[in-house]
């Protein structure tokens, strides 16, 4: 589904991407891990065709920078935060969406129910919750009916409550045949969403978990170290802990 070859991005002398090889099969969730600075979300820039770089993307066979806007209708994508306008209605942001991507009112009312906000269809996004306006989010990228979803840290400023919510909606699309590309500071989610942890260190791929099949998963293993061969059990975070607070040589306000 995903294909990255050969990808490098500098920003200046910096190297956020030094010759990253990924391929994404039909129907996997693949976590991108590792600390501030390790390239993941500049990663998922490259993939949504949002940044120039070096090398080669395709998806479902379409390269990203020749041609981007068919490959991009094949993807839907959640940032990190709502960038929705805050006066913008719940109904309206769906209808505006389903407008771009010739969704029917069938297709917005079905999602809606997917993500819980039936009821809320008169609401504000700023009257929203955070887990509400993630919900949305999510919503919004699955009209068209994209067979790949592409998240930036979804939850990371979600509560608990919100976290769980979010994340059992992930794991159902997952059971349906959705492909999924992700980033998350949180061991416990990159484990329970993920069928493959690629991690990645100074912009490089320094090691791939193949996570046990979901229904053999009973509790949150440790979390995947920063580079296999040399770290230890001390520098790893506990499943508890997110991973802005492992040890990182570039420290937390370098570009991720």
């Amino acid at each position: 589904m995903i294909r990255i070859e050969a990808v490098r991005k500098r920003f200046g002398r910096f190297v956020a991407l030094d010759g990253v090889d990924l391929d994404i099969a039909r129907g996997e969730a693949v976590a991108l891990w590792g600390p501030n600075g390790a390239g993941k979300t500049t990663l998922l820039r490259c993939t949504l065709g949002l940044i120039n770089f070096k090398g080669r993307i395709t998806i479902d066979g379409l390269d990203i920078r020749r041609r981007g806007k068919a490959a991009r209708r094949r993807l839907g994508y959640i940032p990190q935060e709502s960038i929705l306008p805050p006066d913008l209605r719940v109904s309206e942001a769906m209808a505006l969406f389903a407008g771009l991507r010739r969704a029917t009112r069938k297709d917005v009312d079905r999602l809606l129910a997917l993500v819980e906000l039936n009821g809320a269809r008169s609401r504000r996004v700023a009257d929203c919750s955070g887990g509400m306006r993630q919900r949305l989010s999510l919503a919004l990228a699955l009209l068209g009916e994209p067979p790949l979803l592409v998240l930036d840290e979804p939850t990371s400023n979600l509560d608990a409550a919100g976290r769980k919510a979010f994340l059992d909606l992930l794991l159902e699309l997952k059971r349906a045949g959705k492909t999924i590309l992700f980033t998350s500071h949180r061991p416990d989610e990159v484990h329970m969403a993920a069928d493959r942890i690629v991690t990645l260190e100074n912009g490089r791929v320094v090691g791939i978990e193949r996570v046990a099949p979901e229904a053999d998963r009973r509790s949150p293993p440790p979390a995947p170290a920063l580079n296999p061969t040399r770290a230890s059990d001390a520098t790893r975070p506990r499943p508890d802990q997110p991973f802005h607070d492992a040890p990182s040589s570039l420290g937390s306000g370098a570009l991720a």
